[in-house]
Order: structure tokens, then sequence, then C-alpha cells
């Protein structure tokens, strides 16, 4: 099936979704203005301050263990001059995807590990563009929404399309040497990187995090232009091998050379990488009581 078919297919379904989520008003009137360098703090928080409860999220994020500031920041404006305008735009948009599908009728356990590999493979984003910011020109708050959304298709499968999920589920069941995306693919045509990547360009996020999403199981070309790409690559990979249940082993895959090689990575690191992981997750407990668990 060509690109073109799979696109294709991928934008009936998702058009064909009712009450499919969209980001608040707040987060595109904030998209309008980030890119303008004479905007202002007053202007982002008298934005935010439209939205009270985003504002309340904001300002519990930038307090919590996520940013570890030795003083507690009392107002928007105030976050918005100690974080800076595009880790408060991310922190927008991470506070509105925990909202939108916050409360949706999804079988428990598949929410519980869905959030927490979402949110292990977000802050591993968050610590490899750190770690690599001497290499690769990425910015971690905005690889920490990457990162966040890179499963986003598969909630959408969960909360939208039954039928899809009842085939997934049962060949999961009798197929326990393939890849989520590789029965997907087999099932449907198309997999959940295609309908997240489809989904999040419709919501008019950055072209690099649609991109990075897309391409979340495996990166054609590893240079700047899919700097974020390869990084969540990592981080979903990273996610996998240190929170992952032994008997998902088969679900880890092998990481590709070319994306290691141009993050200057080898695999002696990643148990370092594992051990920061762990600790950069446990600063997760205010993102996962947004999302309500």
């Amino acid at each position: 099936m060509s690109t073109a078919t799979i696109d294709s297919k991928v934008k009936r379904i998702v058009s064909n979704i009712r009450n499919l989520p969209t980001p608040p008003i707040v987060f595109h009137q904030i998209q309008k203005v980030i890119n303008d360098p004479n905007v202002s703090a007053d202007q982002i928080a008298n934005i935010l301050a439209e939205d009270p409860a985003m504002s309340v999220k904001v300002l519990r994020l930038t307090n919590s263990a996520f940013y570890g500031l030795s003083r507690e920041i009392e107002s928007v404006k105030h976050a918005v001059i100690i974080v800076g305008l595009e880790a408060i735009k991310n922190l927008v948009l991470s506070a509105s995807v925990l909202d939108m599908f916050k409360g949706k009728s999804i079988d428990d356990d598949f929410q519980d590990k869905f959030w927490r590999h979402s949110l292990a493979t977000a802050f591993g984003c968050r610590l490899l563009a750190k770690k690599l910011r001497d290499k690769v020109m990425v910015d971690p708050d905005s690889a920490f929404s990457a990162g966040l959304l890179h499963d986003v298709g598969k909630i959408i499968i969960a909360c939208f399309l039954p039928d899809e999920l009842k085939q997934l589920q049962e060949a999961q069941v009798n197929n326990t040497t393939k890849m989520d995306y590789e029965l997907e693919k087999e099932l449907f045509g198309f997999t959940h990187a295609e309908i997240g990547g489809f989904l999040t360009e419709q919501w008019k996020i950055p072209h690099k995090l649609t991109e990075a999403i897309t391409s979340h199981h495996g990166v054609e070309e590893a240079n700047a232009d899919s700097a974020h790409a390869c990084i969540v690559y990592l981080a979903n990979y990273l996610a996998k091998l240190t929170f992952y249940e032994k008997n998902e082993a088969y679900k880890l895959g092998t990481p590709d050379k070319k994306v290691m090689d141009f993050l200057g990575i080898s695999e002696d690191e990643f148990e370092e990488l594992q051990d920061l992981l762990r600790e950069e997750y446990s600063h997760s407990e205010t993102f996962m009581q947004l999302v309500g668990m």
C-alpha cells in the first residue's frame, strides 16, 4: 500500500471520528503569539488568564518537582519569566493533552499503562535533549511534549475505534513476537503512529513534533532535521527497556544504529541512562494527578 493511500485512509478515519478532542482555545492563542519576538510575559499571562483552570495547571506544573525551582512561583507572569515562553507553550500543550483524554471510558489497566509509558518516554526525551544539547539543538520542553504525545494514536484507537481495538487485542493474544505497530499495519493498513501524526497535524502543533510522532518506530534519515524524531525514538526504546515487564521484552526490538550514531550514544550508556530516567520519572506525580491517576 502506497504512502499516499495510507495517508488518505488515515485522513478518512480521523475525519469520521465524532467528538474528537481538540486542544483548548488558549493553546491556539499562545501558538499564534509565541514566535513574535516582541511578545511579553504580560501578554502570555493575559491569554492564560482567559482560562483560569489552565492557569492553575501551569502554576502547579511550574511549582512541581518537574522544574525543581528553589522558590514558589505565585503568578503565571512570573512563571513565564522564570521558565520561558517555549516552556509555557509546551506545559499548556501537555496539560491540554492530559485534559482531553481524562475521564474517557477506557479500560483502567490500559489507561494506567498508557500514561505511565507516555510520561516515561516524555521524561526520557527531556533527559536526552538536555544530555545532548551540545550535539543536537532540541529544546527539552519541546522534546517532552513530543514524547508525551508519541502514542496518542493508541488512545484514539482505544477511545474511538472499538472494532479495530477488538481486532488488535485478539491478534495480540496470538502474536507474542510482533510489535503493536506491526500488527496494526497487517490488520488495518495503518499504525497508531500515523494516526497520531495526522491528528496532531490537525491540532496545528509544530511540524517537528508531528514528524516525531509519525516516525517514532523508525526514522528514515538521522540528521538535524529529524533530531526530534531521533530523540523520541530512542526515549521510547529507553522507557520500554527501563519499565516494561519481562514478558514484554519482545516489544523492545533493537535500537537503530543510525539513530544511535547520530545522537552519539552507545549501548554501553544505557544502564546509566536508565538510572537517570528512573530519577526523572520520579517527578511525574503532578502529571499523573492531572490525568486523574
